[in-house]
């Protein structure tokens, strides 16, 4: 198993870290604890030492298994993160609250990394004003917690804000090859780096979206340079091969997951430099799948019949670079309220004449909701 030392820190961790967001279900949508701890244990037994769960993930039941799994282990052995949810904090009193709660779920008397969960520029500005890490150091000087970070869901902005306010212990950033330029950025990464803050990435393989390419032979490409490596790989590769990364984490949902990435992280390669061009390629290949040009920039919005224009290409694009599906069924249908759906488009034309691009947005609209309907009509 790769490690990597935490400067700052004094430690070293698992290159590969075990992301407790994606475990196995039953048909009722509960975990399957069976498998899950099968799971941990393979990992655990592999030389994984980094385990990252968060207060709502598989509706607060993460926690209490990713905590009963470890508890079999010595606490000395591994390295436990959990997350603070920021927006669900109105008062400290709800931040020793949920601590507390954390606590009693994992099973734990402390957290070895503690987060603000998904910060951006509006949480922050709650972290500021009700000075919640404040809290948090009083929790840290008791022995409750160990290493103060943030994961990050914004603009570079907003990241650059961000860590450049607080002297951090990490931060975890969302990262793979078709994300270089979006969130926190490739500036992030090396502003993260200057500053000495260790990185954890999380999303490396895209939710999955970089597991299994568009079936036109695009990962053909890997294929020919490493018949025996998995698509997943060269994206879990291209994270860690980054210096200031220290855990690339992964969600995994299955043992033949584990088992893969235990693989990849065993004897960890960084990737060379013709290993880099073949990325560089597929990546561009996978962008050039969209559908228009559009950027995100808003300025088309806000839209006078309620479309979230931007929102709309985006799952849309999204459908169309990585062919999943499911994800896009999900987005469609969950992600997006009706109110802000393509079909409310009145063709009015103002977002045309704001429109930077000059992106013929009214027919693009069209296209996108029949697209979109058409895939989830079975779901109707």
């Amino acid at each position: 198993m790769e490690y990597r030392k935490m400067e700052n820190l004094g430690i070293s961790t698992s290159l590969l870290g075990f992301g407790c967001m994606r475990f196995p279900t039953n048909a009722d949508g509960s975990i399957n604890e069976e498998e899950a701890l099968a799971m941990i244990d393979r990992a655990y037994q592999a030389g994984v030492t980094y385990f990252d769960t968060a207060y709502p993930y598989h509706g607060g039941k993460s926690e209490a298994v990713t905590g009963k799994a470890l508890a079999r282990y010595p606490r000395d052995s591994y390295y436990l993160a959990t997350k603070l949810p920021v927006w669900a904090v109105k008062t400290i009193d709800d931040v020793k609250r949920i601590f507390s709660e954390q606590l009693e779920r994992l099973q734990k008397d402390f957290v070895d990394f503690y987060l603000m969960h998904a910060l951006n520029g509006e949480r922050w500005k709650i972290v500021k004003e009700l000075d919640i890490l404040g809290c948090c150091e009083k929790l840290r000087a008791d022995g409750k917690i160990k290493y103060l970070g943030f994961s990050f869901h914004d603009d570079y902005e907003a990241f650059e804000e961000i860590i450049t306010s607080y002297k951090w212990d990490f931060c975890q950033i969302q990262l793979n090859y078709m994300d270089r330029d979006t969130q926190a950025t490739l500036k992030g990464v090396e502003l993260a780096k200057k500053l000495g803050i260790p990185m954890v990435v999380m999303e490396p393989v895209k939710g999955g979206s970089l597991a299994k390419l568009p079936a036109d032979g695009i990962d053909e490409l890997f294929r020919k340079a490493r018949p025996e490596a998995s698509t997943s790989s060269w994206a879990l590769r291209y994270v860690g091969s980054f210096d200031n990364v220290k855990v690339v984490l992964s969600g995994m949902s299955a043992m033949e997951q584990v088992e893969d990435n235990l693989s990849t992280f065993a004897s960890f390669e960084p990737l060379s430099d013709a290993e880099r061009a073949i990325i560089d390629k597929v990546a561009d290949t996978l962008h050039r799948r969209v559908q228009n040009d559009c950027t995100g920039c808003r300025y088309c919005m806000p839209c006078p019949a309620g479309v979230d224009i931007p929102q709309c290409f985006r799952i849309w694009n999204q459908y169309h670079i990585y062919e999943n599906i499911d994800e896009a069924r999900r987005n469609w249908t969950k992600g997006m309220e009706d109110a802000n759906k393509a079909s409310n488009c009145v063709r009015c034309g103002k977002c045309e004449q704001a429109c930077p691009q000059h992106i013929a947005i009214r027919e693009d609209l069209a296209r996108l909701q029949a697209e979109l309907d058409d895939i989830t009509k079975d779901l109707d």
